[in-house]
């Protein structure tokens, strides 16, 4: 099982869990605050859905040239001095930047946020292999003391409070360190600082790929970005092959909805663009640039009712208002990508029948797509997939056996009227005693009509 597929009745029973944990309810509700800023940072925008509809056009023209535009990248990166590799498999990205760590005999290794190392499983393929891979950007570093995995793209500890924190850097520190924002954040630079300094290698994601120049682009609000790109003496960046965009011109209605859908931010505090390894005569940069585009699924979705999923910029919006999300929070999901967009992505990526209840973690109500800056219609999707669940018979038999009997009832004008008949009748039982009985346990069922619409004459 890869880190992305889900082992049966899995989101059910995390979901749950998480639902009758007082403590993880009290932390989610900061998405409120995620999803306040969005739209205030929207509504400062004149003509927001023409910039929307212009970010989807510059994405779905890069999803639609993806080879023409590797090759594009490839050309310039190179002819710069960098080094590109495509990787169709995890495993063959882990190898390869593992075999980049060993050739320059890397002990130490620096990362920022990268969902896709995330997803490939990328930090135990370097443990395995005697590297230690040290994350630098707070959240993940968080976790990674924490041994959990994010639960939001842009928010990855969302569901830690300060005290969490202060007991996490107090066992690391030696000595109890108080649960205050300034004593914390002072604590993490203290815990970092040895790593950026000695580190060999320094590992990043890419938000964007620019095919026309080869340049590598980066989207964060803490400095340890630049610092991961810029002070080892090679710097490995991991992305998606659906990343690219063809020009540096098509970075600016993405970079403009990319903050504003994130965090509510106009922008964010670092963009950082790097094209190539440090050139003769400039002092800073690494001596060694690798690019490492990964598909690990992702050329499925190429010309199927799908393809629009790819046009994704990761931005969190979907997951800040999200109802299913908002309770369960990120973790159901699994590993690696949650909300909305985790609950699309990652049956395609895998194959429904090993993610069979992401396609059923929603409400349809479809707040995803209204708050999609590239506007991906999500709820759509999500009904594509259940309709493929059926079609595959990736449901259970007595979920098939139910849905059978009830289309064949409701097919019939006197099948129809012998069931609403007889659930006239038995709906009190079945929420207190039937199957009904967990839906009801948090909702009011109202009564059903004691006449049908159909009898009013």
């Amino acid at each position: 099982m890869t880190r992305l597929e889900q082992a049966p009745g899995r989101f059910r029973d995390v979901a749950r869990a998480k639902l009758a944990d007082a403590h993880v309810q009290r932390a989610i509700t900061s998405v409120e605050r995620l999803r306040s800023h969005r739209l205030e940072a929207w509504a400062e925008l004149p003509g927001v859905e023409e910039l929307r509809q212009r970010a989807h056009d510059v994405r779905m023209a890069a999803v639609g040239d993806i080879d023409g535009h590797l090759a594009r990248f490839t050309e310039a990166l190179e002819a710069r001095g960098g080094h590109v590799k495509v990787c169709a498999t995890a495993a063959e990205a882990c190898a390869y930047v593992t075999g980049v760590c060993e050739r320059r005999g890397a002990k130490l290794v620096a990362k920022s946020k990268s969902m896709v190392t995330e997803e490939i499983g990328l930090n135990a393929a370097l443990e395995a292999a005697g590297i230690e891979p040290v994350e630098t950007d707070l959240g993940e570093y968080i976790l990674q003391l924490a041994g959990d995995h994010p639960v939001h793209i842009i928010a990855p500890a969302i569901e830690k409070t300060k005290e969490d924190v202060a007991a996490l850097f107090s066992k690391v520190e030696g000595h109890p360190v108080p649960a205050e924002l300034e004593e914390l954040t002072a604590s993490a630079r203290r815990q970092l600082r040895r790593v950026f300094l000695e580190a060999d290698v320094g590992i990043t994601g890419a938000n964007f790929a620019v095919a026309e120049t080869g340049t590598i682009v980066t989207v964060t609000n803490e400095g340890n970005g630049r610092l991961v790109a810029s002070a080892p003496k090679v710097h490995i960046a991991i992305t998606g092959i659906e990343r690219l965009v063809p020009a540096l011109t098509d970075l600016a209605p993405l970079l403009e909805l990319l903050g504003r859908s994130g965090t509510g931010q106009r922008l964010t505090s670092y963009t950082h663009l790097v094209t190539g390894p440090r050139r003769e005569g400039e002092e800073d940069g690494p001596e060694e640039l690798h690019v490492v585009f990964v598909e690990n699924g992702r050329r499925n979705l190429l010309g199927t009712k799908y393809e629009e999923m790819l046009a994704c910029i990761r931005c969190g919006a979907c997951l800040n208002v999200c109802p299913v999300f908002r309770k369960t929070a990120g973790a159901a999901y699994g590993p690696v990508y949650s909300g909305p967009m985790g609950a699309v992505l990652v049956p395609l990526l895998v194959g429904i029948g090993n993610a069979p209840a992401l396609p059923h973690a929603s409400s349809l109500c479809g707040a995803c797509t209204e708050a999609c800056p590239v506007k991906i219609p999500l709820h759509d999707l999500l009904l594509e997939l259940r309709r493929d669940l059926v079609e595959q018979h990736a449901a259970s038999w007595r979920e098939r056996a139910a849905l059978t009997l009830w289309s064949l009832a409701w097919s019939r004008p006197l099948g129809y009227r012998a069931s609403t008949f007889a659930a006239r009748l038995g709906q009190g039982l079945a929420v207190r005693v039937g199957p009904g009985r967990a839906w009801a346990s948090g909702r009011a069922l109202p009564r059903l009509a004691r006449r049908r619409f159909r009898s009013w004459r």
